[in-house]
């Protein structure tokens, strides 16, 4: 069947041709292939999944963990006049009710889930009954313990397999190494291998590591003699605002950006750093996904992220318009030694995340054998200061317990306020004459939003109030009264991290954590942190290429821009000098074999200093090797 995707993607994103991949991929879904796509950031993933889906009748089924990524997801689309909805953890049954049935008789597109909704019985019940034409999984390496970022909740969409025959999946990622590819593609159950992806090589893309004792120094210098915007990377909340004041101070445009702010300041400091009106965002790893500024500068880590993958898919957000940018990590010794703390406080002992477990059960007072799918509001700080956990000790036992499928831990929860009128129109204008102090505001309801009747529709109290004149506590009271007349149904605005039970609660002796395996993961987590330290504090290594060997590209050629290529030019070699010598070594060596040193020197067009300068970085960075103490060969 023939499917005219360039109107599609002229019609509703204005483009004319698609990104490298993107057409390969959607072809691909459009033949029914399981198909795995390898996408850097940036490389326009969501088209992939959304062009063909609007080719074919039906609606696609998108699998993220990622709330804020979904609403954002869905507005978008919903902006372009096409249906979209989403059902997640921070959604009532009622809600999550109203949702599946407008997906089944409302003509919608696009259905996004998060995982662990997937394994509930009324999604189960009402996905069967759907015409899907396409499972789509966002983060797809979530589904591998061996990644970086694995959740437990992945391994339930195989099962949509069986509820969904015949339905071809497409699993996307920006970052997975060759052995969690194969993971992903096994446990989606692919009927064959299938991995498209494009290299990871970005030539624009100038990877610096500088090793400081005094890094905000550093930030003034870098922002001084890079234009343009930015984004700074830092690992927890507080950094986020005391790096973004400390910028204002020095007359630099900043702001901060964390999951802790409300939807409003989110939404209003990305708008801001998008049309330019703030040129520098000082973020934790919330900010960033969805958000596609072509035009960033430079993206700098104030210290090193927990993985390569991570640190690559941000700093990948720099140069996306494929103009000359700059992705630094300041890095010092005290880093190194917190990289190398970090396994120990990332896998606390197994007694330990036993007694948290417990403790929460206590805390969200869920009785033994009960809670199962389940969802209770949390605080954190309450709960580490009720039982006197050590912040990071406890917050990495939840984390644990995640990954063991016994909880979904989610912090990114803040939705606004929602209403749904209950009663048909007839009864509603019953009420009204029978409730004259009512009316006006009924009226104020109905002329501010539409689908009011047939969907919940968020609403913003403050909004209401400036269009009434009145406090927003009175709108308040209003809405909570219709609530208690069951006129509407109130679901006042929620900005609070959320607990889901994906098992009933077990006790201390039923619940198990296999030894064998916590310990392969922490051995794993430890040789991805020695990835970041080798990394962070290598200085012999084209940085480019080790990212790039990271991911499987093992062949790659030197980018001549890094920090570490740089320094060549520093010793009195031109960058095209030095790529020169290099072809002409390799190309002697792979047509007459192994070759001395001094031989090499003599063969080559440019001085005997330049050429052995060449021919040691070459040794140093394990290119070419001593076949014996005299012959140089090139490393196989």
């Amino acid at each position: 069947m023939e499917y005219d995707i360039y109107k599609i993607l002229n019609q509703y994103w204005g483009y004319f041709k698609f990104r490298p991949l993107q057409e390969e991929v959607i072809q691909s879904v459009l033949s029914g292939k399981d198909t795995l796509a390898l996408m850097p950031t940036g490389g326009g993933k969501s088209l992939t999944f959304q062009v063909p889906a609007l080719a074919q009748e039906g609606i696609c089924l998108v699998v993220t963990p990622l709330i804020s990524l979904m609403k954002d997801q869905v507005e978008n689309l919903l902006k372009k006049e096409i249906k979209a909805i989403s059902i997640h953890s921070g959604m009532t049954r009622d809600e999550i009710d109203i949702a599946l049935n407008n997906c089944l008789f409302g003509g919608y597109k696009f259905l996004y889930v998060s995982p662990e909704r997937l394994a509930t019985e009324i999604f189960k019940v009402r996905v069967q009954k759907m015409k899907v034409n396409l499972i789509a999984v966002d983060e797809a390496h979530c589904i591998s313990q061996w990644g970086y970022d694995f959740r437990p909740s992945y391994l339930k969409i195989a099962d949509l397999r069986d509820l969904l025959p015949g339905v071809p999946v497409l699993a996307l990622t920006a970052t997975a190494k060759p052995v969690v590819c194969d993971d992903i593609m096994q446990h989606l159950r692919f009927a064959e291998p299938n991995k498209l992806s494009k290299s990871f090589e970005r030539t624009n893309l100038a990877y610096i590591v500088r090793q400081t004792d005094d890094k905000m120094n550093q930030l003034l210098r870098i922002f001084a003699n890079v234009e343009g915007s930015g984004i700074v990377y830092v690992r927890n909340r507080r950094k986020a605002k005391e790096i973004a004041l400390f910028l204002k101070k020095q007359g630099i445009s900043a702001n901060y950006y964390h999951a802790g702010l409300t939807d409003k300041e989110r939404a209003a400091r990305q708008d801001e750093w998008k049309s330019d009106f703030t040129r520098i965002m000082v973020a934790t790893n919330a900010f960033g996904m969805g958000i596609d500024k072509p035009d960033v500068r430079v993206v700098v880590h104030i210290e090193p992220a927990d993985s390569v993958e991570s640190y690559f898919q941000e700093a990948g957000r720099a140069g996306r318009d494929e103009k000359k940018a700059f992705a630094i990590l300041l890095c010092d010794k005290s880093d190194r030694i917190k990289l190398e703390n970090s396994v120990d406080q990332n896998f606390p002992e197994i007694p330990t995340i036993k007694g948290v477990y417990q403790a929460l059960g206590n805390f969200l007072r869920v009785p033994v054998g009960g809670g199962k799918d389940l969802v209770y509001d949390f605080n954190f700080n309450d709960f580490v200061s009720t039982y006197k956990f050590q912040v990071i000790t406890a917050y990495n036992s939840l984390r644990t317990l995640q990954r063991e499928g016994y909880i979904e831990y989610n912090e990114d929860v803040n939705n606004p306020s929602k209403v749904h009128f209950i009663v048909n129109r007839d009864d509603l204008y019953k009420f009204q004459v029978a409730n004259a102090a009512f009316d006006g505001f009924i009226k104020l309801l109905l002329r501010s939003y539409t689908g009011i009747f047939t969907d919940y529709v968020s609403v913003d109290e403050q909004v209401l109030a400036r269009r009434a004149k009145v406090s927003p506590d009175v709108i308040f009271q209003f809405l909570s009264k219709l609530s208690t007349h069951k006129i509407i149904s109130y679901i006042p605005h929620k900005h609070t991290p959320l607990i889901t039970y994906t098992e009933e609660r077990l006790d201390d002796k039923t619940l198990y954590i296999a030894p064998d395996r916590y310990r392969k993961l922490r051995e794993n987590y430890g040789e991805r942190i020695t990835e970041v330290i080798n990394y962070a504090f290598s200085n012999d290594t084209c940085r480019s290429q080790l990212l790039l060997g990271f991911f499987g590209q093992t062949n790659a050629p030197l980018c001549g821009s890094c920090d570490v290529c740089i320094k060549k030019t520093d010793a009195g070699i031109k960058n095209f000098e030095f790529i020169q010598i290099c072809d002409t070594i390799s190309k002697i060596i792979s047509e007459e074999g192994a070759l001395p040193l001094q031989n090499l020197a003599n063969r080559i067009a440019f001085s005997e200093d330049k050429v052995v300068k060449c021919i040691r970085w070459l040794l140093d960075n394990d290119l070419l090797y001593y076949l014996n103490d005299d012959l140089i060969d090139l490393k196989k």
